[in-house]
Parts: C-alpha cells; structure tokens; sequence
C-alpha cells in the first residue's frame, strides 16, 4: 500500500483540496454540489472515502457534472449496495477503466484486523482499492490487495481531512453528507483522526435531512432526483466561501 506523504512532496505546488465524504446512497448529494462548484473552483487534489471516494474518482478523471449525475442515475448503483461482492467488485472495475485521475487523488481505507486507516493515491489506486474503500464490514467481505485486507475508508472517519492534509493541502473545501444523530455518535464514539489546526477548511453539509439509514442504501430515483437538486442549492449558498 502506498502511503501520501511521498505523493506530497511530489506536488509541493498543491493548496486547495476537494474532500468528498462517505455517504452510500446519500453521495448523489455530493453530485448536485459539485454541479454547482464545477463552474468556479478547480481543486489542486482531490480525496474521498467509500462512496465519496467514487464520487472523487470521476471527478478527478474529468467526469463533468452531468456525467457524474449520470452515474447516480445509472441502475447499476442500485445494484452494487445488493450486498453482493461481486457487484461491487464489477462497478469499481468500470469505474477505474471509465476514469483515470488527471489531478492528485486519494481514497482512504481501513486495515482489519488491526483497524487502521490508511490513505492510497494515484497513481497506485487500483479497481481493488475503489471496492476496498466502499466494502462495509458486515455486509461485504475485506477486499483483499497484496496479502493484507481492507475495508470501507469511511469506517474510522467519513470526512478524510488528514488524508487531504497529508497529500499537501493547506486548504480544504469539504463536503459531508453525513450530518445525522448516528453518525455524530459515531464520531464521538470513534474518535476519527482529524486534520491540524494548520488546515482551513470550508465546510459543505446538506440543509435538509437527507434521509433514513435505509436510504443509504437503498436505490430510489426521486431520492437521488432530490438529493442533487438539494446538493446544488446549498454549494450556492457555499459559493462566496469558497471563491474567496
């Protein structure tokens, strides 16, 4: 596994971050707020975890806006969170031939049995790791990549600021779909690895409740349609923050 610190020196020119969070279904979100941002910020890195990461992965291989909804519009999403592995395994396939990062990217995973999150950046992220990074333990098995074995990236923290930092950024717009009692729980449960107090950070949330924890899994076309649409509203309301 390739760990970003050397990727950061690498790209020693890179600021600014887009930080996709994880999400399952809720991610077509994340789609309506980069249908927003798209026309006036361009990224320097891009990373994500589980279902951001996907989001990530096209983005930074050029998917426009509406490509990008396309994918959450596309069937085959409903059918990967089936929980059946060899779903999952076959849409990070075509993901990773569809798109090939033309910007620093980063997904992160987790570890097990040791339980440690790890960040993998291009160009060493294979089809492997955009399953491993979606793999929900309990419903999919570990992704196994060079005799070790991981699961979803958002398991120890749905928001991979330290993963942005880590690869050089020292900004980061963030968009966390992921604002829900149990997932606030999670967090003070968990206690995910933060970034620095060195990183600036322009947060992104939704400002309606998306949904039920059955949403995040469950496929729906007027949830997705509702989602995006609400996604490009409150990027608008973002917009000032984030062009400054």
């Amino acid at each position: 596994m390739a760990a970003g610190a050397g990727w950061a020196l690498e790209w020693v020119q890179v600021s600014t971050a887009l930080v996709l969070s994880a999400g399952g279904m809720f991610a077509a979100w994340e789609a309506g707020v980069w249908k927003t941002l798209a026309g006036s910020f361009r990224p320097d890195l891009i990373v994500g975890a589980s279902s951001g990461a996907w989001n990530g992965w096209a983005i930074a291989g050029g998917a426009s806006p509406d490509d990008l909804v396309r994918e959450w519009h596309d069937t085959s999403i409903a059918a990967t969170w089936l929980f059946r592995s060899e779903l999952l395994h076959r849409k990070a396939q075509e993901l990773w031939t569809r798109y090939q990062p033309r910007v620093p990217f980063g997904l992160t995973v987790v570890q097990v049995p040791h339980f440690h999150a790890r960040l993998v950046c291009s160009p060493h992220v294979t089809a492997r790791h955009l399953a491993a990074t979606c793999a929900i333990p309990g419903a999919f098995p570990a992704v196994s990549i060079d005799d070790q074995y991981f699961v979803d990236g958002g398991l120890l923290g749905s928001l991979p600021l330290w993963a942005a930092e880590e690869m050089g950024a020292t900004r980061a717009i963030a968009v966390n779909c992921l604002t829900g009692v149990p997932y606030r729980m999670a967090r003070a449960v968990l206690r995910p690895r933060g970034p620095s107090s060195r990183l600036d950070v322009v947060l992104i949330e939704p400002s309606e409740q998306l949904g039920s924890l059955r949403d995040t899994v469950c496929w729906s076309h007027s949830n997705i349609e509702r989602w995006i649409e609400l996604g490009e509203r409150d990027a608008k309301q973002a917009l000032s923050l984030i062009t400054m």
